[in-house]
């Protein structure tokens, strides 16, 4: 065996000049290597430095709500028994004067923990609406020196779930600045700052794992991320490497409660503009077009002859601001004040980050041709609270006059209207039934629909619908768009019909 290792070592290994060689093209290799991987990882060394920098900024939250118990419950002790004079004293502490008189009510304390930050050194500062609604209480406690100061609230937006709070310190506050949440690329590091648990101030690291992400509402435009968020995180930052705030942690996806690596934070270029309006007004000021729309799907695009699916369908036109400028439902709008709409999403943000009261260009389709019209917006805010809640619908049971593309159909009659709660004006086709082995079940269309138009014209008997389906079928199409409404909503379903 010494004798093969001292020959391995003998002179008839390479010469020196490609001894040489053979080392370069090894150290290249290991430099590209090496380079390629740290590139593709990008992670930091350490996050210390980056949460010794932002941790003076980042605050537990900590709510407390009085609820209001019920006095009226005694204990069960027979009477005459030697303990009833024992309860009556015991629960006549604290609830009036010592004469029994003015009993006050009783109460207990419910807690709650957050996180938040601060957004600004006289002392403002961001959390979820969902940690400190309903409190009667807000203590805001300081990483470092646990100075514990008491907050009141500035405003709040449920539908971001962004609420702004305010303290008073003797000092200026060391706080954070929001970053563009725009340039945040899936696989970015991040890093989340809270209180997850009520454990106090914690530190998780990830990368961003999807953009664009909608839970619930409206205005959704969520980060996800595999850092790990928990509990008592809501309100607290996700930063990005710079330091700066690019979404407030607000949700986690998870069958057990606890973080399985699929969490979510409202991107910051939402939660600025809220934060600025909540700072200024005290309240949100969202645009409002006045337009009910729909998304163009492939069947409503081949249902009308269109080229593309871009833009947002007028499903209805209230009383508003579109109305009183002449847009009309069946417009296809193609452009919001100079930017061109892909989606119904991207117009809501569009018409929500536009000004109250200004006045903006809205590019419609409308037969083929773009018309342009000039829109004064009102605020989105007012509208939805003058809205009515409108009536609940029952599944009809008035008898079947038609059968068409897998669904009963039945003319409108004042006992249909009554079952289905409408307006004594309403006008269209009913369904009454639909087959669950049909296309119509499949789009979504349901018992107790009304189809108020068919090929976009309006129809009021079955044979206006079988009109609009022969010519439908004449015209070469494979499909048919309906404007149905449930529950007072209208929505566009294209219907193929085809056999």
């Amino acid at each position: 065996m010494t004798a093969q290792v001292r020959s391995l070592q003998s002179p008839q290994s390479p010469p020196t000049q490609a001894r040489a060689f053979l080392a370069f093209v090894v150290a290249v290799a290991v430099f590209f290597t090496s380079g390629v991987a740290a590139f593709a990882r990008g992670m930091p060394e350490s996050f210390a430095d980056l949460a010794e920098q932002v941790s003076p900024a980042v605050v537990n939250i900590t709510t407390a709500t009085l609820i209001a118990q019920n006095t009226d419950t005694q204990p069960m002790v027979p009477e005459g028994s030697p303990f009833e004079q024992f309860f009556r004293d015991f629960l006549d502490q604290g609830q009036g004067d010592q004469n029994g008189d003015n009993p006050a009510p009783r109460t207990r304390r419910s807690q709650a923990l957050g996180s938040g930050f601060v957004v600004s050194e006289d002392g403002y500062i961001v959390t979820n609406n969902h940690v400190i609604e309903g409190a009667d209480e807000i203590q805001i406690e300081f990483y470092g020196d646990h100075m514990t100061l008491d907050a009141t609230v500035v405003g709040t937006d449920p539908n971001t779930d962004i609420a702004l709070l305010k303290v008073k310190a003797d000092q200026p506050l060391p706080y954070v600045s929001f970053g563009d949440s725009d340039v945040m690329r899936v696989g970015d590091w991040v890093m989340a700052v809270g209180n997850p648990l009520g454990q106090g101030f914690s530190v998780s690291a990830g990368i961003v794992s999807a953009r664009g992400r909608e839970l619930n509402g409206t205005y959704d435009d969520f980060i996800q991320t595999d850092a790990a968020i928990n509990r008592g995180n809501s309100g607290g930052p996700l930063f990005n490497m710079n330091g700066e705030v690019i979404g407030v942690n607000t949700a986690i996806l998870s069958p057990s409660g606890g973080s399985i690596g699929i969490g979510f934070s409202m991107a910051s270029n939402v939660v600025s503009k809220v934060v600025d309006q909540l700072k200024e007004f005290g309240e949100t000021r969202r645009g409002w077009l006045g337009v009910r729309i729909s998304d163009v799907t492939p069947d409503m695009a081949e249902a009308i002859g269109l080229a593309s699916t871009d833009g947002a369908m007028v499903s209805e036109v209230p009383d508003g601001p579109a109305k009183n400028a002449g847009i009309q439902h069946n417009d296809i709008i193609v452009n919001f004040n100079g930017t061109d709409v892909k989606d119904t999403r991207q117009l809501v943000n569009l018409v929500g980050d536009a000004p109250v009261g200004s006045t903006v260009r809205v590019v419609v389709l409308r037969d083929g041709e773009t018309m342009t019209f000039k829109v004064t917006l009102d605020r989105r805010e007012d509208a939805l609270a003058a809205e009515s809640a409108p009536a609940p619908q029952a599944a009809p049971e008035a008898p079947a006059e038609k059968t068409q593309l897998g669904m009963t159909l039945s003319e409108m009659s004042d006992e249909l209207r009554t079952e289905l709660g409408l307006d004594a004006g309403a006008k269209g086709i009913v369904i009454t039934e639909v087959d669950e082995a049909s296309a119509a079940y499949e789009k979504g269309l349901r018992a107790g629909d009304v189809i108020e138009e068919a090929g976009q014209a309006r129809v009021s008997t079955i044979a206006d619908f079988e009109a609009q389906v022969q010519a439908t079928r004449d015209g070469g199409r494979q499909s048919i768009l309906l404007l149905v409404r449930r529950d007072g909503d209208p929505r566009f379903v294209a219907l193929g019909i085809d056999g």
